[in-house]
């Protein structure tokens, strides 16, 4: 049971890996693109390339689609990025339900985890196996494995190393379930955070918090929903920045002759815009953005609702 890119690996390394794979689970077509036209989601189209049985329920909790659910006869669900499941769905294959979670459990319970760990600048996250349970993201726990977060890693390299490792590690799970040999490990409730979902005003950038934290969020923003800041009245995003040397008041430009953009000033030390996208244009390094755009000491970033300036 998966729908994005992210689950992929994973059908596709259980499919590879000896046991009987007997159906997929994903989410309906929906409409993309300026056409509108309905789109499979990634993990149909792999599904579809592996010859096996696809259901796209509109609602976990039809009739119909339990019922298909308990025709295939499958030992164990496993599922990848995907919904909650509701009771009438855990109930139904015998050997229970495995989820693979990219954070260590019990921290970073939630829909975004991998962009949490970085925006709170965590040097390690990592892949659970768990089982599931009616309360979300707290099963017994299978498998765990620490996973480093490099210090320039963006969120969404991230994502991508995770998603085969954490294809791996499911696995290797699976087949512990299959022979015996893994012992489910209730979670603690100590050290429990949150991983909510990002929406687009989570990527706006408060130039009163310091350096490191302003980096952190534009990584771990990075490429979605994307970190932001108001530049001449328009949003100017910012994908890459770097900490320096310098001061001033929050979200004020204070050097734009170096070789690595726009220097601005935060609550705390300073950050080079390395990368930055004005409106309707494409990326662009902060050398060529000071080349073209009428940026200069003393410039203002910010100054809207919540970002400090």
């Amino acid at each position: 049971m998966g729908t994005p890119d992210f689950a992929v690996p994973s059908l596709q390394c259980v499919a590879k890996s000896g046991h009987e794979l007997v159906g997929v689970v994903t989410r309906p077509d929906v409409p993309r693109g300026r056409g509108r036209g309905r789109m499979p989601p990634e993990v149909k189209v792999a599904a579809q390339d592996l010859g096996v049985p696809i259901l796209q329920p509109a609602s976990l909790k039809d009739p119909a689609f339990l019922e298909a659910l308990r025709n295939l006869d499958a030992d164990l669900f496993v599922v990848v990025a995907f919904l909650i499941l509701p009771k009438a769905v855990l109930a139904i294959p015998k050997q229970g339900s495995v989820n693979l979670h990219p954070s260590l459990l019990p921290k970073y319970r939630g829909a975004a985890p991998i962009q949490w760990a970085v925006i709170r600048g965590e040097t390690e996250t990592g892949i659970t196996i768990f089982q599931l349970s009616p309360r979300v993201d707290a099963g017994d726990m299978l498998l765990q494995e620490k996973v480093a977060i490099g210090s320039e890693e963006t969120a969404g390299e991230l994502y991508e190393r995770m998603k085969e490792m954490g294809a791996s590690w499911l696995v290797k799970a699976i087949d512990g379930i299959a022979n015996r040999t893994v012992v489910p490990v209730a979670q603690s409730d100590e050290g429990v955070t949150r991983a909510p979902k990002l929406d687009k005003e989570d990527g706006r950038i408060d130039w009163s918090k310091d350096a490191e934290r302003v980096r952190n969020l534009i990584r771990g923003t990075n490429p979605s929903p994307g970190a932001f800041t108001r530049w001449q009245g328009q949003s100017l995003k910012v994908h890459r920045a770097a900490v320096v040397d310098g001061s001033g008041e929050p979200g004020v430009v204070i050097e734009v002759g170096g070789k690595a953009g726009p220097v601005v000033a935060t609550g705390k030390g300073a950050l080079s815009l390395a990368e930055v996208q004005p409106p309707g244009k494409k990326r662009m390094s902060g050398t060529d953005f000071v080349r073209g755009y009428p940026i200069g000491v003393g410039d203002r970033l910010g100054n809207g609702a919540g970002e400090g300036v």
